[in-house]
């Protein structure tokens, strides 16, 4: 039998109920992967034990039901898990314990799949490289010295090095699918509010949302169908019925026309991003889809607004870490507000301090109008931006990312460079629309490079059945040489 571990999600879903491997091979595959993969430094707690015990238990049930029947899985360090150390990649909270369990990964378990472990995340989601993490940086597979991307970096390298079959991150500005272009996976940020944030650690609340990251867009799609959902606890939650997305998953897009915004064509983009964007359209064309140039006027104005919105709601979330309650406390202060302040300047990491007091200054009187609420403003002219295009188009194609993957410690010192590696990601969270990245090809060193399609609020099917089209077409083969072994 070839490995296990290189199987795809609905390959071994398939093959547990056939009873073709037991869900105690698969896991001890992919643990066997995990142990030998330190280097990677993708996990931050490792549930290994328990999963094997887990396994043992599924594989004597007599009927397998559920969608993810007796699958190991690993998950971003972001999602509270019951009893689980839950830390967000932050000192402030390495050792939190949650006494509840995040609903995304409650309705995981509820299909039959359980806790492989935590992964590595940049600290509070707030990066692009997994560099700001409490616990280190993350190393993307494809080089010792290259960034996985962030925030779920640690979900993206585990995944491309097949120490998990599929697995689920959080998407504020790009944070799943720049990662997953990094390291020639996919990718999808669903519409705000399809999958549940209750008990996800909050970095932007009008921004965080939960999705899928996986081998292919078949998994894409049924890790999807058990991820979303509404939920009574989340406010921001949709009321709508669930979609089974993997059952209507086909490759007919004949017809439909597909975007091509002339403001992505930034200035000084490399040649292999343009080539690529050149190939997505050609494999486009050839499937039938008709390609129309369209107009996102407001663009230029996404990150300046990002970088106030988003700032601003993580200066607003952050101040419940105070020491008191729970996580880090500093030994440190003569009085309350001494210990306050000690514990904030020790437990943040240097990127969440600049995002707290660039949040601060924004929301603070006398600035509020003139950054915070104009970002607000702003942000609803790049969402009417869309809603006119997609009156015209069914979805719109992009790059992904830039480039590809940076090595580490690279743009570490300018923060400028790394907030702009999310120049195609950032409109779409602001917008509140789903996005796919898939792996399209290579840069001359052998980089993955990804490409992006946006749909329309809550037309995740469309857009997956296109990303399945091309995935076809691309036929993208990754070749690792597994070195950190």
């Amino acid at each position: 039998m070839a490995n296990i571990s290189e199987f795809s999600l609905t390959k071994l879903a398939s093959g547990i109920k056939k009873k073709d491997f037991t869900s105690e091979e698969v896991t001890k595959s992919f643990i066997n992967n995990s142990k030998k993969s330190k280097k990677l430094n993708a996990y931050i707690t490792e549930c290994f034990d328990d999963a094997i015990e887990s396994a043992k238990n599924f594989d004597k049930k007599k009927d397998y039901k559920g969608l993810l029947p007796g699958i190991p899985i690993a998950v971003k360090d972001l999602f509270c898990t019951k009893n689980i150390k839950t830390t967000a990649g932050s000192k402030i909270l390495h050792n939190f314990i949650p006494t509840y369990e995040s609903t995304v990964t409650n309705n995981l378990w509820s299909e039959g799949a359980f806790l492989l472990g935590k992964l590595n995340c940049d600290e509070f989601a707030m990066g692009s490289s997994n560099e700001t993490s409490f616990f280190g940086n993350v190393i993307n597979p494809f080089g010792d010295k290259l960034v996985p991307g962030g925030s779920s970096g640690g979900s993206a390298s585990a995944l491309a090095a097949d120490l998990t079959p599929g697995t689920i991150g959080t998407d504020t500005g790009g944070s799943i699918r720049q990662p997953a272009s990094f390291t020639g996976t996919v990718g999808l940020k669903p519409t705000y509010g399809l999958c549940s944030r209750w008990g996800i650690v909050a970095f932007a609340s009008s921004l965080d949302q939960a999705g899928p990251m996986t081998k292919n867009v078949e998994d894409c799609a049924l890790l999807l169908e058990v991820m979303s959902g509404h939920d009574e606890k989340d406010s921001t939650s949709i009321n709508k019925k669930n979609e089974k997305y993997s059952k209507n998953l086909n490759e007919k897009i004949k017809g439909l026309k597909i975007g091509i915004p002339k403001e992505y064509r930034v200035e000084n983009m490399p040649k292999e991003i343009d080539s690529l964007w050149k190939k997505g359209i050609d494999i486009l064309k050839n499937s039938g889809a008709k390609i129309v140039d369209v107009s996102l006027p407001h663009t230029k104005y996404a990150l300046p607004t990002y970088y106030i919105v988003a700032p601003a709601e993580a200066s607003s979330n952050l101040a419940r870490y105070d020491g008191v309650k729970y996580g880090y406390r500093s030994k440190k202060g003569k009085n309350l507000i001494e210990m306050y302040e000690n514990t904030r300047g020790e437990g943040f990491g240097d990127e969440v301090k600049r995002r707290i007091l660039i949040g601060t200054y924004v929301l603070s009187s006398g600035y509020y109008d003139a950054y915070y609420l104009k970002a607000q403003k702003v942000r609803r002219l790049i969402k009417n931006d869309f809603d006119k295009c997609f009156k015209n188009v069914d979805a719109i194609l992009t790059p992904s990312t830039p480039s590809s993957a940076f090595k580490i410690g690279e743009k570490t010192n300018d923060p400028i460079s790394m907030y702009l590696n999310d120049i195609f990601t950032v409109p779409v969270n602001l917008a509140g629309i789903p996005a796919i990245s898939i792996p399209a090809g290579q840069d001359e060193k052998g980089y993955p490079l990804g490409l992006q399609l946006i749909t329309k609020a809550l037309d995740e099917q469309k857009v997956l059945n296109i990303a399945f089209a091309m995935e076809k077409s691309i036929d993208f083969k990754q070749s690792l040489n597994r070195w950190w072994e």
